[in-house]
């Protein structure tokens, strides 16, 4: 299939950074823009920072936002693993993996003994940044894993070996509240949520904040949300700001300052199985997912 030509538009060259001056200009988010400095190259290898990306609601930008700040993290020379949790494969799709091509996922390590990470991982075509990929087969380990002793601590056990070989572990779980995502948020120190800035999404990010919280009183106390992410924001509704302003009256500083925008490119980098921080770098949602990159690195420091 050719390859679809991203054009840029006004919008996309506009400047997101004051470059005379520190960033305490207001953000979407009505609160002052921290001055966030440039991040620097890791000093070491791991052990890695593990993140879920999780919110219960379908079609909220969760694979988007976990393959852009996966690649926008690898820039900075971090070494950065994206666990596709998804039985829809989406995220593999998102970096040119087939899911039915596959012989090996993330099932098979899930499930059976004798399958190592190495077997299963793929490098992918941006640098640093590597995928441990899913297809259909994964739904079936939904049910499965029901019959396993400590079956919520099944991912945190496959992990362990390779935590020290990266630096951040982002995990795109799927969109639901069941025995995968509670593996997910058992196996990782933090939470991003993606939060589309409509209405049906707000509801739902009180089920899934108490789902959150009986992990932590339950099955791993150290489970911190790093933030609250609004995407799909169109400043230019009237619904959308009401929507971002009612999260920061709720969460407060949990909220992220950077806020991902409406734009076309996003479907066009599907299609080409490759990260909008390389298939349009000069962009202002690769500009806004560098950005998201820095504020996570500072929330939770990797190397």
């Amino acid at each position: 299939m050719p390859r679809p030509t991203a054009k840029l538009t006004a919008e996309d060259m506009a400047p997101v950074n004051d470059p005379h001056g520190p960033r305490n200009k207001i953000g979407p988010t009505g609160r002052p823009l921290p001055d966030l400095p440039e991040v620097k190259p890791p000093t070491r290898r791991g052990p890695a920072v593990v993140i879920a990306m999780c919110n219960q609601k379908g079609g909220v930008g969760k694979t988007t936002t976990t393959i852009n700040l996966g690649a926008a993290i690898a820039e900075t020379g971090r070494k950065v693993l994206l666990i596709d949790f998804d039985p829809q494969g989406s995220a593999s799709i998102g970096l040119g993996v087939q899911p039915h091509d596959l012989e090996l996922s993330v099932y098979n390590l899930l499930m059976q003994r004798d399958i190592t990470p190495a077997e299963v991982i793929q490098a992918t075509r941006v640098e640093n940044l590597d995928l441990l990929p899913a297809n259909i087969d994964l739904s079936a380990a939904e049910v499965q894993l029901v019959q396993e002793v400590a079956r919520e601590y099944t991912l945190q056990r496959v992990l362990e070996p390779i935590i020290p070989l990266y630096d951040v572990i982002l995990i795109d779980c799927a969109p639901s509240l069941g025995l995968l995502t509670v593996n997910a948020l058992t196996a990782s120190n933090g939470i991003v949520v993606p939060l589309e800035c409509e209405f049906f999404a707000l509801r739902g990010l009180a089920m899934l904040t108490d789902t959150i919280g009986k992990v932590q009183d339950r099955l791993n106390p150290k489970l911190e949300i790093v933030g609250i992410l609004g995407t799909m924001f169109d400043g230019r509704t009237t619904h959308a700001r009401e929507v971002l302003d009612r999260v920061v009256q709720a969460f407060d500083e949990r909220v992220f300052h950077t806020v991902i925008r409406r734009t076309v490119k996003f479907p066009e980098t599907t299609v080409v199985g490759e990260p909008i921080t390389t298939y349009a770098p000069s962009s202002q949602a690769a500009t806004q997912y560098r950005d998201l990159a820095k504020e996570v690195l500072a929330r939770c420091p990797a190397g």
